[in-house]
């Protein structure tokens, strides 16, 4: 399912302009601030992987086989699982681009998360529960650290926005490339982000590091899943990116106007949920007690419901956010709340389940587009929008148009180019 409005032609590019545009204040083409926002959830990763890779397909059909989705985002935001996504497509290489296609991805979760999440019977992965994460993350942390050697997250190839959370100081804290270049103790390996924001409580351990400043002050960072705070970080991209605007507009002596915030242009992709499907009852739960909160007929209830209730919230107020705005065309979400049993939980990691979830996406990509009813909570299909699919090569379309014209914006005007990144 996905959020989406109509388009009407844009008069200066040729392309479908973004509707909700307050008139006499038009978008201006190549001037545009693009998010891309990607919510954890464990091995359901493989669904936003599948549905990027689609969408880079189109991106590729248009600009050609070197194109990457991080020439195209300004901003790419992860949590958990998304948080991985986020670096594999952010990462410089040896030859200074993406570490991975975003179609490789799919094969990278389908040979590492069986020895992420190595498959136990019921009662061991209860027994593990009530005594220590039920995975030791072992695997997990050599791999991410081997694929990403030194590289901090000043690094990246576009800027990025991971959520994690503090133990110790009980706040979240949040790694992106703008404060890491002027941070030097926010500079963290990228490596030790992707452990944190990944490391879900129950399933994964904490993780701790430290970070020095030119001075050799220390900073440490005792780290879990940043889900508990934001499994969908659409909103705290958005947040960081007006946080990087008001800065601008103090040392520029204005403020953030309305007409900044209607620059965005979004995609935040979901991992799916069981919305749709009455997993729980309160006749239920209120028999539950710590062990069947924490685990209950292979699910864990008490993290699979803040997640999703985090998820759910945050697009419920993106979307009011881009309505108020008369953007609502801006913001595009895309999610499946239909999951049901392996395919609703994060660590089913076996050969049927992970080709489940490439279905599952599939599925989504041939859904209606569709948006949230901010009373129900539920997607709506938009009429005579097309399905998820059609209105991921429209905005493919729109990102190829937004770059073309940077591009040649820098080219005539280097030195005082407008269409530097935000």
């Amino acid at each position: 399912m996905a959020s989406y409005s109509s388009r009407r032609p844009c008069a200066a590019c040729g392309t479908k302009a973004m509707a909700g545009s307050v008139v006499g204040e038009p978008m201006v083409p190549g001037q545009r601030v693009t998010v891309l926002a990607i919510d954890g959830g464990g091995v359901r990763g493989i669904i936003p992987a599948t549905i990027l890779a689609f969408l880079e397909a189109r991106l590729q059909e248009l600009d050609g086989p070197e194109a990457r989705l991080a020439d195209y985002f300004d901003y790419i935001a992860g949590t958990s699982t998304g948080g991985l996504i986020t670096t594999m497509i952010t990462a410089p290489g040896e030859d200074k681009r993406p570490l991975f296609k975003a179609q490789d991805i799919i094969g990278f979760y389908m040979e590492n998360c069986p020895r992420f999440f190595p498959q136990k019977s019921r009662l061991t992965a209860l027994m593990s529960a009530l005594r220590r994460p039920r995975y030791s993350g072992k695997y997990l942390r050599s791999m991410i650290r081997s694929m990403l050697g030194q590289t901090r997250v000043c690094d990246t190839l576009t800027n990025v926005i991971i959520p994690t959370f503090d133990v110790r100081l009980l706040q979240p804290i949040i790694f992106s490339t703008f404060e890491a270049k002027s941070m030097p103790q926010k500079n963290a390996l990228l490596s030790d982000v992707c452990i944190s924001t990944s490391a879900a409580p129950t399933y994964l351990p904490a993780h701790y590091f430290h970070t020095k400043d030119a001075d050799g002050k220390e900073r440490e960072y005792n780290l879990i899943d940043g889900g508990v705070a934001a499994n969908n970080p659409a909103m705290v991209a958005m947040t960081q990116i007006m946080k990087k605007m008001m800065v601008k507009g103090k040392h520029e002596l204005y403020p953030v106007k309305p007409k900044d915030c209607r620059k965005f242009l979004v995609l935040s992709i979901g991992t799916g949920s069981t919305s749709d499907q009455g997993l729980y009852t309160a006749r239920q739960c209120s028999q539950w007690g710590v062990v069947r909160w924490l685990r209950n007929n292979g699910m864990a209830p008490i993290i699979d419901i803040f997640m999703a209730a985090s998820s759910d919230l945050v697009d419920i107020h993106t979307a009011v956010l881009f309505e108020s705005l008369h953007s609502d065309g801006d913001y595009l979400r895309i999610q499946d709340t239909s999951l049901r049993g392996a395919a609703a939980t994060v660590d089913v990691a076996t050969p049927e389940n992970m080709r489940t979830l490439v279905g599952v996406a599939e599925r989504m990509l041939v859904q209606p587009a569709s948006r949230v009813n901010v009373e129900t909570g539920r997607y709506e299909p938009i009429p005579m929008e097309g399905s998820n699919a059609d209105a991921l090569v429209r905005l493919a379309r729109e990102l190829s148009v937004e770059r073309r014209l940077r591009l040649a914006r820098s080219a005539a005007a280097p030195a005082c180019s407008s269409s530097s990144k935000i």
